[in-house]
């Protein structure tokens, strides 16, 4: 099963499990990361699912078919704390090849 690091506003990082096919968004509020709600459910309406990935990875998802769209980036405009490596969880579906994957809850102290 493919793992996600995040790294928590703290600066804590935690392992987390995740299902392939599952979107970040579902996996980090399944796994109770308060500061990702998914008000939308994944609608891409909101920006409650907002992460920073990080830049090694950023690759990685587009091969994998999820760029970042025109659309997401205009849902962005409506979130805080907003940086480069910023991306809706909901637009991003875990796989086997993103395994070990590393995002940041928005607010955490980051240097990529």
């Amino acid at each position: 099963m493919p793992t996600i690091r995040v790294i928590q506003k703290d600066g804590s990082e935690k392992v987390i499990e995740a299902e392939s096919g599952n979107s970040l968004m579902n996996i980090l509020r399944d796994a109770e990361f308060e500061a990702v709600e998914g008000v939308c459910d994944g609608a891409m309406a909101c920006a409650t699912c907002h992460v920073y990935v990080h830049p090694d990875w950023a690759d990685k998802i587009e091969e994998e078919g999820e760029e970042k769209t025109e659309d997401e980036e205009d849902i962005l405009d409506m979130a805080f704390d907003i940086e480069d490596a910023s991306r809706l969880g909901c637009q991003i579906r875990m796989s086997d090849k993103l395994d070990g994957i590393i995002v940041a809850i928005p607010g955490a102290k980051i240097d990529w």
